[in-house]
């Protein structure tokens, strides 16, 4: 009795790949599994593939699917935070006060885009703030970010 494989085998394989990047983090086996998908689908379309086309096919596509990865998908995954970026790229960057009354007179500011990497800083105020309150950085010292109140420029 011979073993055939139907398309539902490789797609069953395929989602069981896919799920498997769950627990492992090398996001290689995401393009294996899209590729077993891809698979079941073809042979959906060509019944009369053998069990070595299908095999060979799962390989290419795999191949292909982390080339295609490499080559255009993950550039578009850079880090678009302002991590590296010149002290000037970060002076002017306007955050809410998240937490106030820490040692050493240190506010924690909340930013909406990550600043140098991170999206919450210990700050030092020039100027007492509360909870709540926008600010904008005004310089760096040492490892904090130096803020002060932000006054919004109203356009009447």
């Amino acid at each position: 009795m011979e073993f055939i494989l139907e398309p539902w085998h490789w797609f069953v394989l395929g989602i069981l790949l896919m799920l498997s990047e769950l627990v492992i983090t090398a996001f290689a086996a995401l393009w294996f599994g899209i590729a077993a998908i891809m698979v079941s689908v073809l042979l959906w379309l060509f019944p009369m593939m053998g069990i070595t086309t299908q095999v060979i096919m799962w390989i290419i596509l795999s191949v292909l699917c982390t080339l295609l990865w490499f080559k255009f998908i993950k550039p578009l995954s850079i880090d678009k935070t302002k991590a590296g970026l010149s002290r000037e790229a970060t002076i002017g960057q306007i955050g809410m006060v998240i937490r106030v009354g820490l040692s050493h007179e240190q506010i924690v500011v909340r930013f909406a885009l990550p600043v140098l990497g991170a999206d919450e800083w210990n700050c030092r105020s020039l100027a007492p703030v509360e909870v709540g309150d926008r600010v904008c950085v005004v310089d760096i010292m040492g490892n904090d970010l130096v803020v002060q109140p932000h006054i919004p420029i109203n356009n009447k």
